[in-house]
């Protein structure tokens, strides 16, 4: 069974972000700009996920302000998909939200997406409002998702069976 590895993206990265951003979301994807600002950027955390070590599969990105963290993007490359990338991206994310002690997380999502929103459920997500309008290439609504408090028993309780399903598709250190 392949293993995924979280690694904190890089400029090195970069091009393999872009690759897998532009298969993800088509001509209307982040800049490689963008990309760049982020690493940077104070409040954020991006990460990605290797095969084996090796092959990036997808990647993550977090805004963490106060004690919330915003999903800003998460693509899988399509080779992928269905794989356990995406619930290992967003279980690390869990984990780095329980070290920095941010108790919600909240994301948007494309109504039309039933996969995306089917796997936020599955981490405790609920659609609490509906961005009209808020994708650029179709005008598509987006539903807006957020986590309960990750820090309350029920959620650790969750986050414990999410670990022990798909823990041992992650490599460790």
């Amino acid at each position: 069974m392949d293993k995924i590895k979280i690694e904190k993206m890089t400029l090195a990265s970069l091009d393999e972000v872009m690759q897998i951003e532009a298969l993800a979301y088509g001509k209307h994807h982040w800049s490689r700009e963008s990309f760049v600002a982020e690493i940077d950027n104070q409040i954020s955390t991006y990460n990605c996920a290797y095969i084996n070590g090796k092959i990036m599969a997808g990647y993550m990105g977090l805004w963490k302000i106060i004690d919330e963290a915003h999903v800003t993007n998460l693509a899988v490359h399509p080779d992928f998909r269905r794989k356990g990338v995406a619930k290992a991206l967003l279980l690390n994310a869990l984990k780095e939200c329980y070290n920095d002690k941010i108790k919600y997380l909240t994301l948007e999502v494309r109504v039309s997406n039933t996969g995306a929103i089917k796997l936020y459920e599955d981490f405790g997500f609920k659609s609490l409002g509906v961005r009209k309008k808020y994708y650029q290439n179709n005008n598509e609504d987006a539903l807006i998702m957020w986590s309960e408090n990750i820090f309350s028993e029920k959620y650790k309780e969750r986050y414990n069976k999410l670990k022990e399903k798909i823990g041992d598709l992650i490599l460790d250190e």
